[in-house]
């Protein structure tokens, strides 16, 4: 590879680190083919998008960043997979369902809106981790919910109030 294309490498995953705001780094070595294939499969599915680095093109598109990567470094070592995606869970959610069948991928680290997680024991934390529309959608049963108290109460008790009426009219008679 030429200095040429090594620069351009390195500018392309720069770009991707700032367009995407989560990402995981993996170990997928020890994959056969067809595993690999699965693990693809899957990735593609799941809208999440994966690609097999050299740690130091990584490494020198992490120190051009804005961000402050440093934290990461140490994960830089051995195999390499990168995991991008727009849902913060999704990448931790293949690790773990893939899993069940391979031993790998392993989590070497993830970096999730400005928050760093170390170490393949994170898998669990990260996928219990609500996406943003996970959020988004609670956000909007909560308050939908007063509302509908309110409403279901009003209806309720004008049920009742014309029922109270209607006796006194009659008693009236």
């Amino acid at each position: 590879m030429t200095r040429e294309e090594k620069n351009k490498v390195i500018d392309e995953l720069n770009a991707q680190l700032v367009e995407n705001k989560n990402f995981y780094l993996t170990d997928i070595a020890g994959l056969n083919a067809a595993s690999n294939s699965d693990l693809r499969r899957l990735c593609y599915k799941s809208n999440v998008q994966i690609q097999v680095i050299k740690n130091t093109l990584l490494r020198k598109a992490m120190e051009k960043n804005d961000v402050d990567f440093a934290q990461m470094y140490d994960s830089l070592k051995g195999n390499t997979a990168i995991m991008f995606a727009e849902s913060n869970n999704a990448p931790a959610k293949i690790i773990k369902e893939f899993r069940k069948k391979e031993d790998k991928p392993l989590l070497k680290s993830a970096f999730i809106e400005e928050s760093f997680y170390f170490g393949d024991d994170q898998v669990e934390v990260l996928c219990s981790l609500k996406s943003k529309d996970e959020l988004i959608g609670e956000i909007i049963t909560l308050l939908q919910s007063p509302p509908k108290t309110v409403i279901s109460s009003l209806q309720s008790a004008g049920g009742q109030l014309s029922g109270i009426l209607k006796t006194l009219s009659e008693r009236s008679e």
